[in-house]
């Protein structure tokens, strides 16, 4: 079984339980192929065998932590506390498309009715400005957009030291000030401007999502989606 491995407080939780289980003999077969190389660093304390990701890999299953999922729909966002560039948004988003079936691993607090706040947007250096202004003029009046700093207070210019990641792009922090009603159509705007290279807007590749609370945890599917089926 190949299993995505995803990154963050509850991936990390989720790795060391596979891990446990290959060491009682209660999984066997199973070869993690990690989303970052914090998980990478985690599924290999773990005990649990590697392999890398490839354009054609075919994953079983793959999880990850989100900073948010919307009831319902299971849209989801994530990047938005990549500060030091470890995680790649690129891969994440990969990982997830190639798998059978993904899950976001979230608390209830992060599954909410509306998605909103915060889209990471990835975008070439050359010309960065201009692409800026450009995503400034999609959503005028609607969100502010941001250049991420890897260090120092962010601000519309990112400061001096901006963030890249590990693939070389810059990240804009594109700031909605009120509810994302339509998701699809801000994925399809930004996709559509030139200098973009990606987002955190994960749209089409959800199975479910774990959901943890104070009741313990539920699993959620999508109420769209004819070919999920209620698991709770």
């Amino acid at each position: 079984m190949y299993l995505g491995l995803g990154s963050g407080p509850a991936s990390s939780t989720a790795i060391s339980y596979v891990g446990e289980k290959l060491r009682t003999g209660a999984l066997r077969d199973v070869v993690g192929v990690p989303m970052s190389s914090l998980s990478a660093a985690e599924a290999a304390q773990a005990g649990l065998p590697l392999c890398t990701f490839e354009d054609d890999t075919k994953l079983d299953f793959a999880f990850n932590d989100a900073d948010l999922v919307q009831e319902g729909t299971l849209f989801s966002i994530i990047g938005r506390k990549n500060a030091k560039g470890r995680e790649s948004i690129l891969k994440e988003k990969a990982i997830a498309k190639a798998a059978n079936q993904f899950v976001f691993i979230v608390d209830e607090s992060n599954f909410t009715q509306d998605l909103i706040g915060v889209v990471p947007v990835l975008i070439k250096q050359e010309d960065w400005l201009e692409t800026a202004e450009e995503i400034d003029d999609l959503f005028l009046g609607d969100a502010e957009v941001w250049r991420r700093p890897s260090v120092g207070e962010a601000g519309p210019m990112g400061g001096d030291f901006p963030l890249v990641t590990k693939e070389g792009h810059f990240v804009l922090d594109v700031l909605f000030t009120s509810v994302i009603t339509d998701p699809e159509e801000v994925a399809a705007s930004l996709e559509a401007v030139g200098g973009v290279t990606g987002h955190g807007l994960v749209l089409d590749s959800v199975y479910g999502s774990a959901v943890a609370g104070k009741d313990g945890m539920k699993l959620r599917t999508s109420l769209f989606k004819s070919a999920f089926t209620s698991m709770e």
